[in-house]
């Protein structure tokens, strides 16, 4: 399987659930990368990192109105500008990643600490000069949104992980994370989290370094075997 398709998707994998849906828009790419459509406490729906598929228009229109696209990692800019402006709104950029907002062809709103007026925080995760990531969290909703840190795609995962923390921070894995209780978690690679999330996060962050070698053999093994 290719790693990542650049076409728009034709067959996307689409999954409602509580919080609003969930979409893979090339469900045959081994990055399984994920983009969400989450319901505000007051209604709207808030396009997050998105990547472009048939159908999508029509099944957002189900769900209400679009307020805003949002972007929360500094890689993800997919085609988050592209479907900003066929709904006329902005994508929402957190206020620490200037880059990002500068290579968008759309209106850009700047993000402090709230997303509008949705009932979602936005909160800082990791800030480098390679690596700029943010979380969004629910209380509405218990929803959390993990874009890069956490993931379910098979290169994400190992042993009985349910969720796990990225090959490259699992020797020192996001401690801000510890504070979120969330019902539910979604990420920017594989499949949602629906049941007993936070003890899969905690799973996760609490056993990432013991497990690294295990991460970095099955990896290799699949480099060489395929």
């Amino acid at each position: 399987m290719p790693s990542k398709i650049t076409e728009r998707g034709t067959d996307p994998a689409f999954t409602s659930h509580d919080a609003g849906f969930t979409w893979i828009a090339h469900p045959d790419e081994d990055m399984q990368r994920a983009s969400h459509a989450v319901v505000g406490e007051n209604g709207g729906v808030w396009v997050v990192d998105p990547v472009d598929a048939e159908g999508l228009d029509e099944l957002l229109a189900e769900y209400g109105e679009v307020a805003g696209v949002v972007v929360l990692l500094n890689r993800h800019k997919r085609d988050a500008a592209a479907i900003a402006r066929r709904h006329d709104v902005s994508v929402h950029v957190p206020d620490f990643m200037d880059a990002v907002a500068q290579d968008l062809d759309a209106p850009v709103e700047r993000v402090y600490t709230d997303l509008g007026e949705s009932g979602f925080g936005v909160h800082e995760l990791i800030d480098n000069a390679f690596w700029k990531e943010a979380i969004i969290y629910g209380e509405h909703d218990d929803t959390l949104v993990v874009p890069e840190a956490l993931g379910t795609a098979e290169y994400f995962l190992v042993g009985e992980e349910r969720v796990g923390v990225h090959p490259a921070l699992r020797l020192k894995p996001p401690k801000r994370l510890r504070r979120f209780d969330p019902e539910r978690v979604l990420v920017g690679h594989g499949a949602g989290i629906h049941e007993d999330a936070s003890e899969a996060i905690q799973t996760a962050l609490s056993g990432a370094r013991r497990r690294t070698p295990r991460l970095y053999a099955k990896a290799a093994r699949s480099m060489i075997f395929g």
